[in-house]
């Protein structure tokens, strides 16, 4: 039997966070939701660890129906044990591997306050100039108006575009997008939510903002 998730109407992360304890005990589950940001979200999220996904629409709802997968890449629908595993666990893509795990967050597309034109071009040449530093970050978050960034048509776009190319993970704030009206302008990264990027924060070996 399907362990069902009812997660319409709730906000960022709490569909995120509801699928995850499901998956803690059961290993077929079917989340709903009502909203693109919260769908994408939850499917990320069945990636990353390891379920089979079928998506339906029903009316302004979507229902994804998720199967844990076995080693061998077959679904099975038997109960699991809860994990004792902290919920973090396998959700962050940004696991040390070689170096340190370095994030950049962002949280405005303009570096300073008195000067708004200012603060924007100063902000596309700090992008810019992120490809000629020797360190580079693992991530970079983008949160309330830098989420600006990774539209179509800014500036940074084309450079943001090769960085993601490269390697460096792009995690855009959903509630953020949908706040401006952005959530269908995403040019670069991924739509993310609250629960990736704080598990993102707390598992860099370094943090910058500028």
């Amino acid at each position: 039997m399907t362990f069902i998730v009812d997660a319409r109407k709730l906000p960022c992360p709490q569909p995120v966070v509801l699928t995850i304890k499901a998956m803690e005990e059961a290993s077929d589950i079917t989340t709903i939701v009502s909203s693109k940001i919260a769908k994408e979200n939850v499917t990320r999220l069945a990636n990353d660890r390891g379920f089979s996904l079928n998506i339906a629409e029903e009316g302004d709802d979507f229902r994804l129906h998720m199967v844990r997968l076995s080693p061998e890449g077959e679904a099975r629908s038997t109960p699991r044990m809860p994990s004792t595993a902290s919920p973090a666990n396998g959700e962050c893509a940004c696991e040390v591997a070689n170096g340190e795990n370095q994030v950049l967050l962002l949280t405005s597309n303009a570096i300073g306050h008195s000067d708004e034109a200012l603060g924007e071009k100063l902000m596309t040449s700090f992008v810019q100039i992120l490809g000629e530093l020797p360190e580079k970050p693992r991530t970079i978050i983008f949160m309330n108006s830098a989420v600006k960034l990774v539209v179509k048509g800014a500036s940074t776009i084309e450079d943001l575009k090769d960085y993601e190319q490269s390697g460096i993970k792009l995690l855009a704030c959903g509630t953020c997008l949908n706040h401006y009206g952005l959530t269908d302008s995403v040019a670069a990264g991924e739509i993310s939510n609250m629960y990736d990027i704080a598990s993102t924060l707390f598992a860099a070996s370094k943090i910058v903002s500028p």
